[in-house]
């Protein structure tokens, strides 16, 4: 059983959601990466996602993509992403990176997927690979025994749903609405109806991602979601702080915020 199956299978016996965050690696810069990190995981998050920074994203909104940026300009690449995620499992929590192809196709795919796999990293989250370019990356993560997440979005046809969500493991990730990434004042009602449709097509759990800022809405996702994903909120924190040890004070108390939110 996966570190991503095993955590599922925990906090529905619990009767819960899990909580995910999210982080670019090298933002605000490596070090301080791996101290946010550990402050969502001291406020409660079951699992982490590492972001790939990546200079042409098509998913990310304005505040993923400034930390993004910054993480470039300090000469993120591979190896750091690599060494965010074996810090990260040694919390203790599952660790999935979320990254676009390309940098995955330049560093080598089977290369890749066996070094995540000797980090500890559980999976990939691909956004924009869809499943019929994806034989090279099934074949590679297959032999290195790490989860596979495709990304699903409330235009995704009846048609080709089963067909995405049969090549996932892990989780699925749900897009709540068709945009990028980003804080916003409510959820999208089609979050709800997605995650049914998902459900009617598979038994792999179910996470939500895009929009999720506070506890409310947190809990919210949680009433029907296996999974909830908050990425731009923990950013936000460390931007509008004066200092790292404030942005690290707020990242942990929002997590701890949201943790009461999935499992009220």
């Amino acid at each position: 059983m996966s570190a991503l199956a095993a955590l599922f299978e925990k906090t529905r016996s619990e009767n819960r959601a899990a909580l995910i965050g999210y982080l670019p690696a090298g933002f605000p810069s490596k070090e301080e990466c791996i101290m946010g990190i550990q402050a969502m995981v001291n406020g409660g998050v079951d699992a982490v996602e590492i972001g790939f920074p990546y200079s042409d994203p098509v998913m990310d909104g304005p505040v993923i993509q400034a930390a993004a940026d910054l993480a470039l300009s300090n000469g993120t690449g591979a190896s750091d992403v690599f060494d965010i995620v074996e810090a990260t499992v040694k919390m203790g929590v599952p660790t999935v990176v979320m990254t676009y192809w390309n940098p995955i196709e330049r560093y080598g795919v089977t290369k890749f997927a066996a070094e995540l796999a000797r980090r500890g990293g559980s999976g990939v989250i691909t956004p924009d690979l869809t499943i019929e370019e994806s034989a090279s990356w099934q074949q590679a993560s297959t032999a290195a025994g790490t989860d596979r997440i495709y990304v699903v979005a409330p235009s995704t046809t009846e048609k080709r749903l089963p067909l995405v969500t049969a090549q996932c493991s892990g989780f699925i990730y749900a897009a709540s609405l068709m945009g990028v990434t980003g804080t916003r004042t409510s959820v999208s009602g089609n979050a709800r109806e997605l995650v049914a449709r998902i459900r009617e097509t598979s038994s792999t759990p179910v996470a939500v991602g895009l929009g999720v800022s506070n506890k409310e809405q947190a809990h919210e996702v949680a009433s029907y979601a296996d999974g909830v994903i908050v990425g731009s909120a923990f950013i936000r924190q460390l931007q509008e702080s004066s200092s790292i040890h404030e942005g690290l004070e707020k990242v942990e108390a929002l997590a701890r915020s949201l943790s009461e939110g999935v499992r009220r």
